[in-house]
C-alpha cells in the first residue's frame, strides 16, 4: 500500500460539506464539499477572485459560512470554534508581523498567547526555531529580514503549540526562486507528520509539493485529484502529443507522418530534426510511427511522449469550465 493510498483509508482532519459564503448579495463560493485527511499535503488552486482565500478564512474560523458545515478533526467550526483553532496553524497571505520586535521577541509575545510560560515555552519557541531555521537569526529586528526569513518566522509562529493542520495561504508569494526551494522543501518536510492545505498561484510549486490539488473557479470545485491523474485524463481529451527526432528530409518525413491513421498535426520543432506529433490516444500509434520511419530508411534517433504540466491542466480546466458558464 502506498502513502497515499494509506492516507486516503484514515479519518479526515478536515470536512467541508456544501460551504457557501455570500458577501452581500454576491456568492463567493458555493456548495463546496471536500475532505482532507491525515497527513495529506493538499494544494488549491485557482485563479484571482476564485474563492481560496474565503475558503481558508472559513475554516480557521475568521469567519464564518453563510450555509454548510465545517468540521476540523472531528470538530464544528460553529459551535466549537475555540477547540477548532487550538488544532490549526494558520499561516495567511499577508504575514501579520510586529516589525520592531526581534524574531525571539515576537515568537515569545506569540507562545504566551498561545498559553506557554516559563520552561514550556522556552522549549517550544526552541523547537520552532529549529524546525524553521531561525537559530542564527533568533536576535535580529523582523524589519531588517529578508522576504524569505519572514515567512519563516511567519511558519514558526503557526507551528506554535504542535498544530496537527497547516493552513498555509500563498506561502511563497513575492520570495526569490532560491527562497520558494527553501520554503518548499520545509513544507514538504512538515507533511505526513501534519495536514497541511496550501493555496497557491504557483503551479510547479504545488505540483512539487502536494499529493493532491483541488482547482476551484468562481466559487466552486471544477476538478479534484492528483495531479498526475488529472493530467492523464485532461491528455484523452486532448489526445497525445509526441516528440520524435528523425534524420530524413524535413517536408518527406512531415508528409508521411502525417498520413498515418490517428495522426491529427505534424508540426516541425525549432531543434533539428524534432518533429511534434499530434495524435488520438492510441496505444498503437506511436508503433505505427517507428514503423513508418522504419520503412522509409530514415534513422528514429528518440521518441517519447510530451506530458501535459499542471499549468497546462489548469488552463485547459478553467477555460472548458467558463465556456460552459457563458453557454
Amino acid at each position: 500500500m502506498t502513502f497515499f493510498e494509506f492516507i486516503k483509508t484514515g479519518r479526515p482532519m478536515i470536512v467541508a460539506e456544501e460551504l457557501t459564503k455570500y458577501y452581500g448579495l454576491k456568492p463567493a463560493v458555493q456548495d463546496v464539499s471536500f475532505r482532507v485527511n491525515r497527513g495529506e499535503i493538499v494544494g488549491f488552486l485557482g485563479p484571482n477572485g476564485a474563492g481560496k482565500t474565503t475558503i481558508l478564512r472559513t475554516l480557521t474560523c475568521y469567519m464564518p459560512p453563510t450555509s454548510g458545515k465545517i468540521l476540523i478533526d472531528e470538530l464544528d467550526t460553529r459551535t466549537q470554534s475555540l477547540e477548532v483553532r487550538k488544532r490549526i496553524g494558520f499561516l495567511p497571505e499577508n504575514v501579520p508581523l510586529y516589525h520592531d520586535l526581534s524574531v525571539n521577541r515576537f515568537l515569545v509575545f506569540a507562545c504566551s498567547v498561545k498559553g506557554f510560560k516559563g520552561r514550556k515555552l522556552e522549549d517550544e519557541i526552541n523547537r520552532v526555531v529549529g524546525v524553521c531555521g531561525l537559530s542564527e537569526h533568533r536576535s535580529r529586528l523582523i524589519r531588517h529580514l529578508s522576504k524569505g526569513l519572514k515567512q519563516r518566522v511567519g511558519l514558526a509562529q503557526a507551528l506554535l503549540n504542535d498544530p496537527p493542520i497547516l493552513i498555509l495561504d500563498e506561502p511563497t508569494i513575492g520570495l526569490d526562486p532560491a527562497q520558494i526551494i527553501e520554503i518548499r522543501e520545509l513544507i514538504k518536510n512538515l507533511g505526513g507528520e501534519r495536514t497541511v492545505l496550501l493555496s497557491s498561484h504557483i503551479l510547479p510549486e504545488v505540483s512539487q509539493v502536494c499529493q493532491r490539488v483541488i482547482i476551484i473557479n468562481q466559487g466552486r470545485i471544477i476538478a479534484e485529484d492528483t495531479p498526475t491523474s488529472l493530467t492523464k485524463q485532461i491528455q484523452k481529451q486532448k489526445g497525445l502529443q509526441t516528440s520524435v527526432y528523425v534524420e530524413g528530409p524535413t517536408d518527406d518525413v512531415k508528409r508521411k507522418l502525417s498520413s498515418i491513421q490517428g495522426v491529427l498535426n505534424v508540426g516541425v520543432s525549432e531543434k533539428k530534426g524534432e518533429f511534434i506529433v499530434e495524435s488520438i490516444s492510441d496505444e498503437n500509434i506511436r508503433p505505427m510511427i517507428a514503423r513508418a520511419i522504419v520503412e522509409s530508411n530514415w534513422r528514429l534517433r528518440e521518441m517519447r511522449s510530451i506530458d501535459l504540466s499542471l499549468e497546462e491542466v489548469f488552463i485547459h480546466l478553467i477555460t472548458e469550465e467558463n465556456k460552459d458558464i457563458e453557454l
